[in-house]
């Protein structure tokens, strides 16, 4: 990395002040550090519109920093890397500002992207692709083209067992990875097929050359390209993300067609394969405004009779607000299969269902609180104490005191050795509120009430 003078920038001390060197950045102290460092970098941004060829220098010193900060962060979050990708998009920004070369700019960033022993570079491509301007998106592409070109006519058809034949494989893929991505950003259909059909075609290629024809008005040929994109991905034994993508476009592009009726149907299939809470919304965009109340009625029926996909039916139910339909799904639901429901997604349940439900919500409840003492969770026992008082609140409404009794037998036989979580739910079962104390900084508001003492 180059800089332009031996005289230190007055913000370079900013930028060493917000790396902190010599002091470790945990996992958890990683967000405030990074938002530290991004708005120093916010300042330099600021330096491109009048004096580009500084901040190009203030954004080379601050990656630079980072490469030597990277040993004293703990990046799991991927928060301090996404920041080191955001100063070269920077860096990028403030080289065309400055109307540098587009080649020596591309050179310099292949450079960096050879010698990136921490990640900073993974997938780059993907990320600055838009930010190039197009003399530098050409340079950039024709530089990794011949990179490509390189290593895929030395790399062998079959690699076997040679080390060396892997490696030059696997950088051919690499470099053909990367020209993907830059051929989409610059919407070069002709070149991304031509790579496609070189180095083998995949469903996420033709979601690409799909979208790229959509955005073409084309919608004929993007039809033709998710027909063979889901042809291809049909051997495999799950559907790609591709495929999915796929799935979802080929009923647009049908109404787009003028093919309305079938339109429907695909994207009936489509919702009788995944009936959730998203696939019903883009099930419901083809249905006429005067048929969606049969419409709904019958993609509810259907999706009540895929037992497998019980969170999302439970989900897709509190979408169109069938809390109907959601006590009967709940009232023929094994306590086992409750138990599996995630919380987020049984709170909502068990909440929607508690004023005119209160019998089918204790069960809800009940399973909320069996899954945490079942998984040995003790952090989360006081999750599971306001379940069960919710529980308890609920079959007591419903006059079921006889499944609360049930409720109380089980935990106590079941779980008599975890003596962190028994006391709690004794004041439950009795009513005493301890197991319900009021948070700390509600005493505290109390405390601090205009009533109280201060």
């Amino acid at each position: 990395m180059s800089t332009t003078s031996n005289r230190p920038d007055p913000m370079e001390a900013e930028i060493e002040h917000a790396l902190d060197p010599g002091r470790f950045i945990s996992d958890r102290g990683c967000f405030r550090f990074v938002d530290g460092l991004e708005q120093v970098a916010a300042a330099i941004g600021r330096l491109v519109a009048n004096d580009p060829e500084r901040a190009t220098t203030l954004y080379e010193t601050f990656l630079a920093g980072c490469y030597e900060k990277a040993e004293e962060v703990d990046d799991s979050s991927g928060s301090f890397g996404m920041f080191a990708q955001g100063l070269i998009s920077g860096w990028i920004t403030a080289r065309q500002a400055a109307a540098a070369s587009p080649r020596q700019t591309t050179a310099l960033l292949l450079a960096w992207m050879d010698n990136d022993q921490y990640g900073f570079c993974h997938r780059l491509e993907r990320e600055i692709a838009t930010v190039f301007d197009e003399a530098g998106l050409v340079a950039f592409i024709d530089q990794i083209r011949g990179r490509f070109d390189a290593a895929d006519q030395a790399a062998p058809a079959s690699v076997g067992s040679d080390q060396a034949a892997r490696r030059r494989r696997a950088e051919a893929l690499r470099w053909a990875e990367a020209l993907r991505s830059l051929y989409a950003a610059r919407g070069d259909l002709d070149a991304y097929v031509e790579l496609a059909d070189r180095t083998g075609l995949t469903t996420d290629d033709c979601l690409t050359v799909a979208n790229l024809l959509v955005t073409r008005d084309d919608p004929a040929q993007a039809l033709s390209w998710v027909e063979r994109g889901l042809e291809l991905d049909a051997d495999r034994p799950y559907p790609s993300f591709a495929a999915h993508s796929l799935a979802e476009l080929k009923p647009r592009l049908l109404a787009d067609l003028g093919h309305g009726e079938q339109a429907l149907e695909t994207a009936w299939a489509g919702y009788r394969r995944h009936p959730d809470r998203y696939s019903y919304d883009h099930l419901m965009t083809f249905v006429p405004q005067a048929e969606r109340p049969a419409w709904h009625d019958r993609a509810i029926t259907a999706a009540l009779d895929v037992d497998r996909y019980l969170p999302a039916v439970i989900e897709l139910l509190l979408h169109t607000d069938e809390t109907g339909r959601l006590r009967q799904l709940a009232a023929r639901t094994s306590d086992s299969s409750l138990e599996g429901v995630g919380h987020h997604t049984a709170e909502q349940a068990g909440t929607a269902l508690e004023p005119g439900h209160p019998g089918e919500a204790a069960r809800i409840w009940r399973a909320q609180g069996m899954r945490i003492l079942k998984a040995g969770k003790s952090k989360y026992y006081g999750a599971a104490l306001r379940y069960f008082e919710h529980a308890k609140h609920c079959y007591q409404q419903a006059d079921q005191p006889a499944q609360w009794q049930q409720v109380i037998d089980e935990v106590y036989a079941q779980h008599s050795r975890k003596t962190s979580f028994l006391p709690g739910f004794d004041d439950v079962v009795t009513g005493t509120d301890s197991a319900l104390q009021p948070s700390f900084l509600d005493r505290a508001k109390t405390r601090w009430s205009p009533s109280g003492n201060r």
